[in-house]
């Protein structure tokens, strides 16, 4: 008797794989959506495939809703495209656990706050190792100047969101917060971005649109402020907002024309050119792929593009590459990474994000040259 065919899990495509599980458990997409925070047409648009899952918080999220563990949502792994290890990670973990014991340096304010500068430039350069190396004994360099160390904290949550460690960020971004003095609003508002950015990693994008709307309400500092509009956008889209995400996001462009040529002393990339950018995630976030694209190929063409920092227009790549990914171009998602490896190699060589996209380019069909040593580079494929 011929046994019935038994579909290999890793045939199914994830969304399908959710479908199949949320009706299993008799739960209708609304009662779905509704559990996840979502709308019903991000559920349908994940379950029909439109919408890539390829987020890992999103994946353990829709996990506990469907209660089930998150690997046996993914199904038996292939060999996986790791990032290398990041010892650092665990180094800042370890500083992060000493908060109330943590002996501090004995270094002048002055040289504190070369320190904390310096530590921005090198995440605004993308370099992560030498990053996660300095921050614990930041961290203990800044213990004693409150704004400083709130700095360092925003730091440290803005590396550890690239590097997909959700909860320990938003560990760092509370700390941001709770660090901050009630007396100096502009300290709180600014580190209530980097608490948005977390609730957003972790999938949260209801509290984080709530939080970075209320912080707007006391920042008095317009690119603080306009940061907050676009994280409250870019929050409002992930949840099939629509309307609402064009509304922040034109709040936010209104702040533009007082921005044009001022200093950027609190480190958030604000300007015209960072709201188009905004524009073009908000429209993949909603399903306008199409769009999406048009706004990233007309923003990298301004003239603002080479002024953004190199890790600003590398993750905006990276977004960018899934984006022709979705759209079934994967010769344009290829250029995208390539062009973000240049600008800046260890947002594609460390971000796990990055390195799935890359290893699913390379999965779709022979790859150009570049791109396949790209992916040899980083241990994604073995030389022949």
């Amino acid at each position: 008797m011929n046994r019935p065919h038994r579909r290999d899990h890793n045939s199914i495509p994830l969304g399908r794989r959710v479908a199949e599980l949320r009706a299993n458990r008799g739960m209708s997409q609304q009662t779905f959506a509704d559990r996840l925070g979502k709308s019903k047409s991000w559920v349908d648009k994940i379950e029909r495939g439109v919408r890539k899952l390829d987020r890992y918080s999103v994946i353990r999220e829709i996990a506990d809703v469907l209660r089930l563990d998150p690997d046996l949502l993914l199904g038996p792994r292939q060999p996986p495209p790791t990032a290398p290890k990041l010892d650092g990670v665990d180094a800042v973990r370890a500083a992060l656990a000493h908060y109330h014991d943590r002996p501090h340096r004995t270094v002048t304010a002055d040289q504190a706050r070369r320190q904390v500068a310096y530590a921005w430039m090198t995440y605004q350069h993308a370099r992560y190792p030498q990053l996660l190396d300095a921050l614990p004994g930041l961290l203990d360099t800044t213990h004693g100047t409150r704004s400083l160390l709130a700095a360092t904290y925003r730091i440290t949550a803005a590396v550890l969101i690239k590097l997909d460690h959700p909860r320990l960020a938003w560990l760092a971004a509370d700390r941001a917060v709770t660090t901050t003095a009630a007396d100096i609003p502009t300290l709180t508002t600014t580190a209530t971005i980097a608490v948005t950015q977390a609730l957003r990693a972790l999938g949260h994008h209801q509290l984080a649109l709530t939080a970075a709307l209320t912080a707007t309400g006391t920042a008095d500092d317009d690119a603080v402020r306009g940061t907050l509009f676009l994280q409250a956008a870019l929050a409002a889209a992930s949840t099939g907002d629509r309307r609402n995400t064009h509304d922040l996001l034109d709040h936010a462009a209104t702040l533009t024309d007082r921005r044009s040529s001022h200093p950027d002393p609190h480190h958030t990339g604000f300007g015209p050119t960072a709201v188009q950018l905004a524009r073009s995630l908000a429209a993949h976030h909603l399903g306008d792929t199409t769009e999406a694209i048009h706004q990233h190929e007309h923003a990298i063409r301004s003239n603002g593009w080479p002024r953004l920092p190199p890790e600003h227009r590398a993750a905006h790549l990276i977004d960018a590459a899934r984006a022709y990914l979705d759209t079934g171009d994967p010769t344009h998602a290829g250029n995208a990474l390539l062009d973000a490896d240049r600008i800046a190699p260890a947002e594609v060589r460390s971000r796990p994000v990055a390195r799935t996209l890359l290893a699913e380019i390379i999965q779709r069909g022979p790859a150009p040259a570049d791109l396949a040593r790209l992916a040899t580079v980083i241990g994604l494929t073995r030389q022949p």
